[in-house]
């Protein structure tokens, strides 16, 4: 592989991001499952649309908060399942159909973001992207928004943006980037994806690694040059469609031929192989909410280091566990540490947090 600005009004940002100067538009990715949030999240009832960490607002509703700051708000499109487009309008009443990107099927990331970038790019040749998923959790958003800011101004040169986060402890169960400290757009040298502990170790101690945060920027024509160039049946496959984009007839071509098309991801399907990546490394906190520990890692605990949410909870000689139930249901616990304990609905969890990457298979188990 080849290797600030202050914060405007909303309006004056408006302003410089349409009219002459190229309009920029937010994908946020909201069609995953969530299955590491069982059982909370549920094919039925995927983590995104669910208020886990109590703020009032989902997942959904907090990253579509994060990008309308600074992005035109009908300029926003959110790309989920077809069987999710009733509870996306309902969470985000401010938006139009129009501004749904439906998949039929699930085929990782990389169809979906060509679909979106064909479809934005066919309503103005010059737009910008912002590719966020819809499942992190940032709370200094004025640094995300200036960070997202000088990625989008650099998109300019026809180069993909990745955003790099600062890794704080060796965890295996993120993507790192490689990549160049010379200048503030780093030149990337390879990705790896889920290391092991100790190579883990290895990356933070060397400096120039980051976490694979998978919030990308680019410019719409330069990420579909990228997929000519690297998975051109891919494109193939949605060009010959074209015409039927944006209009009436779009889903009835989706429905037929997304199916048809590799199940692959962004980061295998382009970023490892193209020339032209860029790295910037991010100013702002980050966690991807992406296990139970990631989200008990981010929620605030007593003097025990037990954090509970929603629930009515007692707890007695207990230290360190995640908490979670339906409002209407009370909880006792005694003489368990380090525990995950949910219960919602007809369904209980209770796993040590140190066995939660098990929670997967033992899904299988059950569904079996």
């Amino acid at each position: 592989m080849n290797t600030a600005m202050s914060n405007p009004t909303n309006t004056t940002f408006f302003s410089s991001l349409t009219g002459k100067n190229p309009p920029t538009y937010g994908l946020i990715m909201a069609g995953g499952i969530g299955t590491r949030f069982w059982p909370v999240s549920t094919e039925e009832f995927p983590k995104q649309f669910h208020d886990l960490l109590g703020t009032g607002r989902s997942l959904l509703q907090k990253t579509f908060d994060r990008l309308s700051a600074f992005i035109p708000p009908e300029n926003i499109r959110i790309l989920t399942n077809t069987r999710y487009q009733k509870k996306v309008l309902e969470q985000l009443p401010e938006i139009t159909e129009n501004q749904l990107v439906l998949e039929p099927t699930m085929r990782n990331t990389a169809p979906c973001i060509l679909l979106a970038a064909l479809k934005i790019h066919k309503i103005n040749p010059e737009a910008r992207m912002l590719v966020a998923p819809s499942d992190h959790w940032i709370e200094d958003e004025n640094a995300f928004q200036q960070d997202v800011t000088t990625a989008l101004e650099a998109s300019k040169n026809n180069i993909l943006i990745t955003l790099g986060i600062p890794p704080t402890f060796p965890h295996t169960g993120y993507g790192y980037i490689q990549f160049d400290p010379a200048d503030t757009l780093h030149n990337v040298y390879r990705f790896t994806e889920k290391p092991d502990y100790q190579t883990a170790k290895n990356f933070i101690a060397s400096g120039n690694y980051r976490w694979n945060a998978g919030i990308f920027v680019w410019s719409t024509h330069s990420i579909i040059q990228a997929f000519k160039n690297y998975l051109p049946q891919m494109y193939q496959q949605f060009e010959a469609g074209i015409d039927f984009l944006n209009t009436p007839n779009e889903q009835a071509f989706i429905k037929k031929n997304y199916p048809l098309v590799e199940n692959i991801s962004i980061d295998y399907g382009i970023l490892e192989k193209a020339d032209n990546i860029k790295m910037l490394s991010a100013s702002f906190d980050w966690n991807d909410l992406g296990s139970w520990g990631a989200l008990y890692e981010k929620l605030p605990k007593n003097t025990a280091g037990n954090a509970v949410v929603h629930s009515h909870a007692v707890l007695e000689n207990a230290t360190n566990n995640l908490v979670i139930a339906d409002p209407d249901k009370n909880i006792i616990l005694s003489g368990l540490s380090g525990y995950i304990v949910v219960a919602v609905q007809n369904d209980l969890l209770i796993l040590p947090q140190e066995n939660e990457q098990d929670l997967k298979q033992l899904l299988i188990q059950l569904k079996s």
